[in-house]
């Protein structure tokens, strides 16, 4: 129990970094670039979503598992969250006029979620600290 504890602290810890970087280069995309919406998320959320998994599989889950099918299985959940994510920030920003920084933040959230969830018990459900190096 304290081990799966102390993994969930991990994966916030190292889910906040990655929120900041998605943050950070949204904003910059936004801001100083002045791309359209959606591509400054895209690039973002990609961003985010390298960072994230490259952390977690090494020291949260530990998991010495095939990294192109962890990273094929990853991309399986985004082929899912990215477009319905989109659609979402699309008719929360444009049709609903509501922030476009409260919508990622909001998505940030669904998607720390339903990723923690997905990574824990599909992507590295078999192979969860067997990484003997890190310990």
């Amino acid at each position: 129990m304290q081990k799966e504890f102390i993994r969930t602290v991990k994966y916030v810890l190292f889910s906040v970094s990655a929120g900041i970087i998605q943050i950070g280069v949204f904003t910059i995309l936004n801001e100083l670039v002045h791309l359209d919406y959606w591509v400054c998320y895209l690039i973002a959320l990609v961003c985010s979503v390298l960072w994230n998994f490259t952390l977690n599989r090494k020291f949260t889950f530990k998991s010495s598992a095939n990294v192109p099918k962890a990273m094929l299985l990853v991309a399986l959940y985004y082929l899912v969250f990215t477009p319905l994510s989109t659609l979402l920030e699309k008719y929360l920003t444009i049709d609903c006029s509501v922030n476009e920084y409260l919508v990622t933040i909001m998505n940030m959230i669904i998607n720390f979620v339903t990723e923690f969830l997905y990574q824990r018990f599909v992507v590295f459900r078999d192979s969860i600290d067997s990484n003997t190096k890190i310990q």
